[in-house]
């Protein structure tokens, strides 16, 4: 409620929780844009929601959270990026997907509709598509420059996504992204499906952090129908964010290596990332353990033998970590690679409210699990490691210190598991809306719910850390030389389908 006084509002929306949803007029939204812009607050998401816009707001001191509502007037509303660029690509995606307009935006190119839907604006009032315009990239003036296009389509198994350098000889002038040719229509999807149905669609948001997805679906529901998961399945809930965290550290770490051309580490911080998959697979029944976390608990208890796994997971990995890290730190030929490699800016990381590895390798100190303390967290001891150097190497390091911090998190879930119920029941359904927040391996995913009085979606929003974090890629390999992109973009690891929705 402080974060919400400092705003000008007309209504406040009950069934909203955990956090407040208010009604803003021009006067509130207004305030609301300003405080950004001064950075007085963080930018958590910007959705639409037609007729309405919907922003949520962080107040990082308190840990405050606060969506604001603004009713757009002829399908308008006052652009937030033209005094707070972070909200540019949330702007262009709502043009999109509800033909809501930004007035006064600095950028109004398409940006998930690539011209290969069937129709405009399908989530709001739909119409005939018509041929696109040819895409316009951002210029670049100056001597001597070339353009080299990547993608969509890459070498390998991986997303699709394009990437246009603007370089002079090796040098990265620019690099302008463009995204959303993984779009599939989730939110879409959403629409009317029933609550079980819809968890199922958000773990599938991105395949790497399913469990973060449907663990922040699971809040949101719970928070709106007001019903507490029992003791033990938060506590499993809590065990396979942690094994997924330390499946994706691994393979990154691995991964960021084998682009620095140093493959030992990555063959095993790889062995480390499929023993972690199958001690996830033994305890769950799935190697991404999808589908377990449900509204109202979990789907399945652990067990015995996954147990087991894990337990030897952690000792394996306690054995062989400080060996690899060591292996890391001694090797010139890798720290040349690595530091001071694609630096993001501490005040870049800080305006753009930049999650996970990526914002507190350059100073922002911010974890989901602390600042919101959601349970069992609030009863766990771990520590938040932060750098401020920005590069690769401190990227690398952030991952290897959460590592330590997730095998500790996993010993104290194990030893105090407790016995008991895994589901509650969700009871009757009215109309409700709910908010969920958690951290995943990159940051910090939210999910925002709205259901019927039958027990119904009628709008769910699922936004992934990337959409923070895929621009400050660009500013990372400004001034680096070609061959390092697939470096720095490897040290970001953004998610292309939990940013195409």
């Amino acid at each position: 409620m402080a974060l919400l006084g400092r705003f000008t509002h007309r209504k406040m929306h009950e069934s909203h929780r955990p956090w407040p949803r208010a009604d803003v007029a021009d006067e509130g939204w207004q305030q609301a844009i300003e405080a950004l812009a001064k950075g007085k607050c963080t930018l958590l998401g910007l959705w639409g929601d037609a007729p309405q816009v919907q922003m949520a707001l962080l107040d990082e001191a308190a840990g405050n959270v606060v969506v604001l509502s603004y009713t757009c007037k002829a399908g308008k509303y006052p652009s937030v990026a033209a005094r707070h660029p972070p909200a540019v690509r949330f702007e262009r995606a709502i043009y999109d997907l509800f033909g809501l307009q930004a007035v006064g935006s600095p950028d109004t190119r398409a940006w998930l509709d690539l011209g290969f839907w069937n129709v405009a604006h399908p989530l709001g009032k739909s119409r005939p598509a018509k041929k696109p315009e040819p895409y316009e990239f951002l210029p670049v003036a100056g001597d001597g420059l070339h353009q080299i296009p990547v993608g969509p389509v890459h070498a390998g198994i991986i997303e699709p996504g394009h990437f246009r350098f603007t370089a002079n000889g090796e040098h990265v002038v620019r690099l302008e992204q463009r995204l959303g040719w993984v779009h599939k229509g989730i939110e879409s999807l959403m629409d009317g499906a029933a609550l079980e149905d819809a968890a199922k669609l958000a773990s599938r948001t991105s395949g790497d952090s399913t469990v973060a997805y449907a663990f922040a679906f699971a809040q949101a529901a719970e928070a709106a129908l007001q019903v507490k998961a029992p003791p033990r399945a938060i506590y499993l809930r809590a065990l396979m964010a942690e094994l997924e965290r330390l499946a994706n550290h691994f393979g990154d770490v691995g991964a960021i290596c084998n682009d620095a051309s140093f493959s030992l580490m990555h063959a095993q911080c790889g062995i480390l990332r499929e023993r972690t998959l199958r001690a996830a697979a033994a305890s769950f029944g799935h190697r991404l353990m999808m589908d377990v976390v449900v509204p109202g608990g979990i789907a399945c208890d652990i067990a015995l033998e996954g147990i087991v796994q894990v337990e030897t997971l952690l000792a394996d990995a306690r054995r062989v970590l400080p060996r690899l890290i060591e292996l890391y730190d001694n090797t010139a030929s890798l720290q040349d690679r690595t530091a001071t490699t694609g630096i993001v800016r501490p005040e870049y990381a800080r305006q753009f409210g930049a999650g996970g590895f990526v914002g507190r390798a350059s100073g922002r100190d911010f974890d989901a699990r602390r600042a919101f303390a959601y349970a069992p967290y609030d009863k766990l001891s771990f520590d938040v490691p932060v750098l401020d150097a920005g590069d690769v190497n401190a990227r690398v390091w952030i991952r290897i210190r959460e590592i330590e911090q997730s095998l500790s998190l996993i010993e104290q879930i194990l030893a105090a598991l407790p016995k008991g119920a895994l589901t509650t029941p969700l009871g009757k359904s009215k109309a409700c809306e709910g908010l969920g927040i958690t951290e995943a391996f990159r940051g910090d995913v939210l999910v925002w719910l709205r259901l019927d009085g039958k027990g119904r979606v009628v709008r769910c929003h699922l936004r992934d850390a990337s959409w923070f974090q895929w621009p400050l890629l660009e500013t990372a390999v400004e001034g680096n030389i070609v061959a390092d992109f697939p470096l720095c973009n490897k040290s970001f690891n953004c998610s292309y389908s939990g940013h195409d929705l």
